[in-house]
């Protein structure tokens, strides 16, 4: 009997997300947090000049429980992205242009950031704390993960057709442009973030710039690393078992 290495695949993607994950995890503590210390400051000015009682001592024990489980939850989120990597890699693999599987799942990899990222992204940057209101953040979410599944599915429903139809001429430049002029109709058709800034837009960007490269690594960490065990142990080769 003849069996594919599981096992072996499952623990790559999750291994591979998880090692992503607390790398992302770190490179927030050190480039974005400091950024999002500084507006909690700015909401918390606001909040006691409008004459609201503030406990600080609470504030300042839940940063540091926030602080201490951002690596639990980078792990979470990274073996959810190296999961849905690796399932997509399986089915993708011999599509993938480059001949290597380090270079193919980087690729996929940066592919995957710019639709399930990168796009939404652009449409609907992150904001600090102090930026938004709490009774817009359901239409606020909403938006987001509509504009996300647009993306998401348009791509899918696009990557399957260039799997089937692979062999038309351009078609790895016609699928790309229809992707583009998709994405570009959603980006007009969307209505915009409903809430207003109200402080230092300098903030706001360093935030967005910060918290948007941080997401960019991660995507590319994950491909790299998630390449390398899959060219090391090579889920995709088969082993023969002998019944008894």
């Amino acid at each position: 009997m003849i069996m594919m290495k599981s096992l072996t695949f499952v623990l790559i993607s999750i291994v591979s997300g998880a090692i992503a994950g607390v790398i992302l995890a770190g490179m927030n503590m050190i480039i974005v947090e400091p950024l999002i210390d500084k507006a909690i400051g700015i909401e918390t000015a606001n909040a006691v000049a409008s004459g609201e009682n503030v406990d600080m001592n609470e504030q300042d024990s839940f940063r540091v429980w926030q602080k201490a489980g951002s690596v639990v939850a980078g792990s979470i989120l990274g073996m959810a992205f190296g999961s849905l990597l690796g399932i997509v890699y399986a089915f993708s693999r011999k599509v993938l242009p480059f001949s290597g599987d380090r270079k193919r799942a980087v690729f996929l990899s940066v592919v995957m950031c710019l639709v399930l990222f990168v796009v939404p992204f652009i449409k609907y940057p992150g904001n600090p704390p102090a930026v938004g209101d709490p009774e817009t953040i359901l239409i606020r979410e909403s938006l987001y993960l509509g504009f996300l599944g647009v993306s998401a599915i348009s791509a899918l429903c696009l990557g399957i057709l260039f799997h089937r139809h692979r062999q038309i001429s351009h078609i790895s430049i016609i699928l790309p442009l229809i992707y583009a002029a998709i994405m570009s109709s959603a980006f007009v058709l969307f209505p915009p973030n409903p809430d207003k800034i109200s402080i230092p837009m300098d903030l706001v960007n360093s935030f967005r710039i910060a918290s948007g490269l941080t997401m960019v690594g991660f995507w590319i960490i994950l491909g790299t690393i998630f390449g390398l065990l899959w060219s090391k142990y090579g889920p995709n080769e088969y082993s023969k078992i002998t019944a008894i």
